[in-house]
């Protein structure tokens, strides 16, 4: 199944996501990750996320975004995680 992990900086984390860039990006790679990118805002600057998994259940799902490094490093303020259908592409 497809998932979607859609996820929201805290206000003023750009350092730490920053910081913690080159191990998200290798969890991406390494994992069941179908597309993968950040949101911007008006300025051009990251404060988002949005993943697409291929997963076997919503709980693989969980567990997916528990072990990102962004999570771990406290980034979001708020992940939501939702079952999408992929229409086109």
């Amino acid at each position: 199944m497809l998932v979607s992990v859609i996820c929201t900086d805290k206000d003023g984390a750009i350092e730490t996501r920053k910081a913690n860039r080159d191990a998200h990006v290798a969890y991406l790679k390494a994992t069941n990750v179908v597309q993968a990118g950040p949101f911007l805002n008006a300025d051009g600057m990251m404060y988002g996320s949005l993943v697409i998994l291929d997963v076997e259940d919503m709980a693989a799902a969980q567990a997916w975004a528990a072990e990102d490094p962004y999570a771990k490093a406290g980034l979001f303020s708020d992940v939501r995680i939702e079952q999408w259908n992929r229409v086109i592409g």
